[in-house]
Formats: C-alpha cells, structure tokens, sequence
C-alpha cells in the first residue's frame, strides 16, 4: 500500500512541475523591451500564439524575434483574433525578453499598422 501511495504521489508531481513551469516565461520583469518588424507569420494557437518578426537594426542587419501572448482566450478577451495581424504587416511589439538573451518576447502590447493598440496583460 505505502508503494502504490508514493508511486501516485510521484507521478502527481511528475505531471504538475512541467504545467507549473509552463506558465511561467523565463523573462527579465525589470525592463520592457520594444521591436518594431514586419509580420513573417502569426501562429494562432495553444499554448500561447506566436508573431514572428523580421526587425532590421540599427546596423542595418535583420534579426528574428518571437513574440508571444497569452493563452488564445486571453488574447480575444482583449480584441485579438487569428486574422489581427498578418504576413507584411508592420507592428510594434513591446514586452519582457527572456531573460537568457534569446530574442523571444512575452509580448504585454502591440501598435497594430493603422495605429490601434492592443494589450494583453492590462498594462
């Protein structure tokens, strides 16, 4: 009986530290970062949809950002649908980095191309 407890009590902790550690982005809270791009695709889906950015530097050189929001019902919550933003479109998208330097964003708001703003996180 005490082996059967301690297997479930295992494999309850096995599956709840992936789920707890999914819904924490690895991002440095202590400053927003802002990348202007050119939409190269919008993956609308879960767990958190996606932006992909091409935004030139100021050198002149193109990186790739991600850019990423909350769970779908989150973002229509706050007026966002899969057709919001689409390839060639150009958006501002201002967020927290990944801490680790990798140029993914946990996007909290974006400047659409005809000037509307939309937020996600209530910021």
């Amino acid at each position: 009986m005490k082996s059967l407890l301690a297997f479930v009590i295992l494999a309850l902790t096995a599956v709840a530290v992936p789920l707890s550690a999914h819904h924490s982005w690895p991002v440095n809270m202590s400053q927003l970062v802002t990348v202007t791009g050119t939409v190269k695709e919008f993956a609308w889906g879960n767990p958190h949809p996606m932006i992909t950015l091409e935004v030139r530097t100021e050198e002149g050189k193109t990186e790739t950002w991600l850019v990423g929001g909350p769970a779908i019902t989150r973002m229509e919550a706050n007026g966002w649908t899969k057709t919001t933003v689409k390839p060639g479109d150009v958006i501002k998208g201002t967020g927290y980095q990944f801490a680790d330097g990798q140029k993914i964003i946990r996007l909290e708001r974006a400047v659409l191309p005809d000037g509307t703003e939309l937020r996600l996180y209530g910021r």
